[in-house]
């Protein structure tokens, strides 16, 4: 089989194996149950993966990478305070949809890797608030502990909203809407009690018309 059809159906597998390990629990799949849900003998994805701890850093590799892609291209649209926060939001809620078992997997999951493993994911996770935060209060008028608190409040806030919803079966652009009024009351009232130069905004009741700034685009 040519090289470029082995790594092509490898990469279906990859994702099969994201789902598996998203829905069931990490923990709770091992190695030969994970061959055979692919369709692989056990010893094929050792080519790949040395331990399934490897394969779960890939995974949580590759969710922060496309965090950090998807803030670089905010960076280099130039807009202002209002609009940096609804695009933000936006591009959460969008990563959301296209990426939902990356979303649960590094939620539940990260703390099965190694020890070794763990600390790179923190280091990609810091590196990553630390980019939200310079991107929604670029003035940065915080310690270094306040930078870090801020940064790792609003991520959590942005990585679990769909799951606040998770029970309430609203259609697409209700539950949408409800999300961004809640988030943007949210880290708008946390950023302007952390000195950034956003103004605080009134309560938003969550079932009105969001303000024109805060709509989906």
């Amino acid at each position: 089989m040519p090289m470029a059809e082995r790594c092509s159906r490898f990469a279906e597998s990859r994702d099969k194996a994201l789902e598996l390990f998203a829905s069931k629990g990490f923990g709770q799949v091992g190695m030969r149950e994970l061959a055979a849900f692919l369709g692989l003998a056990p010893g094929s994805l050792y080519h790949h993966y040395p331990s399934k701890q490897h394969l779960l850093l890939d995974l949580i590799e590759e969710f922060y990478e496309e965090l950090l892609a998807t803030l670089g291209r905010l960076e280099r649209q130039p807009r202002d305070l209002r609009d940096s926060l609804h695009d933000v939001i936006h591009a959460h809620l969008s990563l959301h949809r296209e990426m939902p078992w990356h979303f649960r997997l590094v939620e539940r999951d990260c703390g099965c890797l190694n020890e070794d493993q763990q600390v790179h994911v923190r280091q990609l996770q810091e590196h990553y608030e630390r980019q939200l935060l310079m991107i929604l209060c670029p003035s940065r008028r915080f310690s270094e502990q306040g930078l870090l608190a801020a940064g790792h409040t609003i991520a959590s806030m942005l990585n679990s909203a769909p799951s606040w919803l998770a029970l309430h079966p609203l259609e697409d652009r209700e539950r949408n809407e409800l999300l961004e009024n809640l988030l943007t009351g949210a880290i708008a009232g946390l950023l302007a009690h952390t000195s950034c130069d956003l103004p605080v905004l009134q309560t938003i009741d969550p079932l009105a018309a969001p303000p024109p700034w805060a709509r989906l685009g």
